[in-house]
């Protein structure tokens, strides 16, 4: 060993990387713990991004459910807009197996 260098000190500096992987533990399960409570509180929510895709750089379609109704955004840096809206009670899956309606059930904004 380096002179100067015992074994206290060796204790100490174990006992110190001991203490500092315990506190990273204590703050991983509490940041845990905060996020599952997060989760929990938004689950009541009327507002839901159900599915992104991204069509170019930073430009993104976005699949948003409010309440009942389904929205199809369109979004750019600058702003957003409305593409479609699928009919109350239809659902993306439904309507993305059927062949397209031909009585406009998909309305264009």
């Amino acid at each position: 060993m380096a002179p100067g260098f015992g074994s206290a000190e060796l204790f100490r500096m174990i006992g110190s990387f001991a203490l500092v992987l315990a506190l990273m533990a204590v703050l991983l399960w509490a940041l845990r713990r905060l996020q599952s409570r997060m989760n929990s509180q938004n689950s009541g929510r009327r507002l839901q991004i159900i599915e992104t895709v991204s069509v170019g750089p930073r430009q993104k379609i976005a699949l948003v459910r409010v309440g009942t109704h389904e929205v199809l955004v369109g979004i750019t840096p600058t702003q957003m807009t409305s593409l479609g809206q699928l009919p109350e009670g239809s659902h993306i899956s439904e309507a993305a197996h059927a062949t397209p309606p031909a009585n406009g059930d998909l309305y264009v904004a």
